[in-house]
């Protein structure tokens, strides 16, 4: 038996992997990576969001936010603009190329939830969601 069998850091790093390399492909079409489908879908659910705002949401740092929204900005899929209220907030903004496509990632992105969760029974999929939710 390995080591690492019970080890539940190499067990959530392998499980990861399987998952995010099942979103990468899906999303290979848009030609976006699954950081960049997330802040898409994070900013279409509130249009003209504050960059802060996004990051608290979605979990990410300054430094990883700033990169993936420069990477969106160049490829067309979101503005960034002051905001009128304060200069010092940045506003994001989907493009109408982004917005045409919202609906294409969220049913990627379901798929790929029901191709990795696939081999659970119902009741283990909302155990896992809900186990992975406390530790997060």
């Amino acid at each position: 038996m390995s080591v690492y069998q019970d080890c539940i850091l190499y067990l959530l790093a392998k499980a990861y992997q399987k998952a995010h390399a099942c979103f990468k492909k899906r999303l290979q079409d848009y030609g976006l990576t699954p950081v960049q489908s997330l802040v898409v879908l994070g900013i279409s659910e509130t249009d003209g969001l504050s960059a802060k705002e996004l990051g608290k949401r979605l979990l990410l740092d300054n430094a990883t936010l700033s990169g993936v929204l420069d990477r969106l900005a160049e490829g067309g899929w979101i503005t960034k603009g002051q905001a009128d209220e304060d200069k010092r907030l940045l506003r994001l903004h989907l493009t109408a190329k982004a917005k045409g496509l919202v609906g294409g990632l969220v049913r990627e992105r379901d798929e790929a939830n029901r191709e990795v969760l696939g081999g659970l029974r119902m009741e283990e999929q909302v155990l896992l969601k809900r186990i992975l939710k406390d530790l997060k």
